[in-house]
């Protein structure tokens, strides 16, 4: 069979995997990328953007509930679960074929099939035609995630539900159990609450959004009572007995094992690596835990073999994959790209209200030997946040007392997951607090409370 030769294949054509052939492809390589399913693979097929197009009609969703809080009337609102989900869809799809323009007019070879390694710098790919193989001298690995399956709690696309489940659900839940609090968990859980489910989430650690700064997991803990939600931590769910029409979970907490009907059940306790069936064993590829080992720069430890993404180290996160995509490309391609480094990288949570972080938590910065200082604004505070009716949460920063670096920057609040880059741009310039309190920050905006927080560190804080 003869094969077709490449500068770089890319095995994957998610955030990651594309744009890594794009760039690859800019700087001049010869590139092909495989994808087994779809372009754009889950974060804009079933994940990052048909979320967030869910969680925009929940939030139009609660303003047209509270009208008249703006001298505005609506008469009874309510939910067309179908439409919302048909947009949210949409959405996908629009972005989608956009991903294949984008690798077309980057003059990107495209080969739809399952890839594997088949011998060092070969990719078998099976596909609709047929067999075929590639060879390249770099490959990267770009395969991703998909969610974590307990035994026991896995999901039956009926009753309970992966995030892909609940991205197109069969049915409106009423009685809602969610399993994880993370990103994804708390995400979910906050879109059908303001549809109208009465929510329980369970969390096996001490609190929610356990990866957050902890003042920021304890305003987001008390938000989400207000709301409605039942929030128990410290809590496992040790089984689910199945019926058609409800699940009976069986949940340890407070040292007791309570039982508890719902409707629906959403398993939100993580990701796997998509690391089978590739061939990295026969290639002696090290995985830990699912995940492949990989140096700063994304090598595997076999020549001219790279993994990138949530198939490689944390954070598994869309924007993470796309800049080690772009660092790798440069690298192969010659160039002398600086590492991605993952206490740089922003988190976003789109629940309600908004969360975002970029750095170390105040307890890490310690646990690093760090003197601290910590400042905290309010967005009561803040004359924006109030003329926009969202005035719950706060912007915490923490510097580094001897040198004023920014250590870290964590949000809770409104429009937070956009203000972050603010902070994110700072960490990358290496800013200190003068540079921050230097700096000109409109008024009125949203963005006066990062301000505000980077003074209060100092001192220096004028409206709290």
């Amino acid at each position: 069979m003869a094969s077709r030769q490449y500068d770089l294949i890319v095995i994957g054509a998610g955030p990651g995997g594309y744009v890594a052939a794009i760039r690859a492809a800019q700087l001049g390589l010869e590139t092909a990328v495989v994808e087994r399913e779809h372009l754009g693979g889950i974060c804009l097929n079933w994940g990052c953007i048909p979320t967030k197009a869910l969680l925009r009609s929940a939030e139009v969703f609660h303003l047209m509930q509270h009208a008249d809080e703006f001298g505005l009337s609506v008469k009874e609102p309510s939910v067309s679960l179908d439409a919302v989900v048909k947009r949210s869809r949409g959405v996908a799809k629009q972005l989608s074929g956009g991903v294949g323009h984008l690798l077309k007019k980057n003059k990107v070879t495209v080969v739809m099939g399952q890839a594997s390694l088949s011998a060092p710098g070969r990719v078998s790919v099976e596909g609709e035609k047929g067999k075929e193989e590639l060879t390249a001298k770099n490959i990267i690995l770009a395969t991703g995630a998909r969610a974590r399956d307990l035994p026991g709690l896995e999901a039956d696309g009926q009753r309970v539900w992966s995030y892909k489940h609940a991205l197109a659900p069969p049915h409106m839940p009423k009685d809602l159990l969610v399993i994880g609090s993370g990103a994804i968990g708390i995400e979910f859980a906050s879109f059908f609450n303001t549809m109208g489910a009465n929510v329980t989430v369970v969390e096996v650690m001490d609190r929610v959004l356990p990866v957050e700064d902890a003042e920021i997991s304890a305003l987001a803990r008390k938000q989400f009572l207000k709301q409605g939600m039942n929030i128990l931590e410290k809590s496992t769910v040790k089984k689910l007995d199945r019926s058609k029409s409800r699940v009976t979970a069986h949940i340890e907490t407070g040292g007791k094992l309570v039982k508890q009907h719902f409707d629906t059940v959403i398993s939100a306790v993580g990701i796997v690596g998509n690391v089978e069936n590739l061939g990295l064993e026969k290639l002696g590829v090290k995985v830990d835990r699912t995940h492949v080992v990989t140096d700063e720069f994304c090598r595997t430890g076999v020549a001219g073999l790279y993994a990138i993404g949530d198939i490689a180290a944390p954070p598994w996160l869309a924007h993470k994959a796309s800049h080690e995509g772009v660092m790798v490309a440069e690298l192969i391609a010659g160039l002398k790209p600086h590492p991605v480094k993952a206490e740089s990288i922003p988190g976003c949570t789109y629940c309600s209200p908004q969360i975002a972080s970029v750095g170390y938590t105040e307890a890490r910065a310690k646990e690093l030997g760090f003197a601290v200082k910590v400042g905290r604004f309010p967005f009561i505070g803040n004359g924006k946040a109030i003329a926009l009716g969202d005035a719950e949460g706060m912007v915490k920063t923490i510097f580094d007392a001897k040198t004023g670096a920014l250590l870290g920057a964590h949000m809770i609040g409104p429009e937070v997951t956009e203000l972050i880059q603010g902070f994110v741009i700072g960490r990358t310039l290496e800013t200190t607090e003068a540079e921050l309190m230097q700096t000109v920050f409109a008024h009125p905006t949203l963005s006066e409370a990062m301000h505000e927080s980077v003074l209060d560190a100092y001192g220096r804080a004028i409206h709290f």
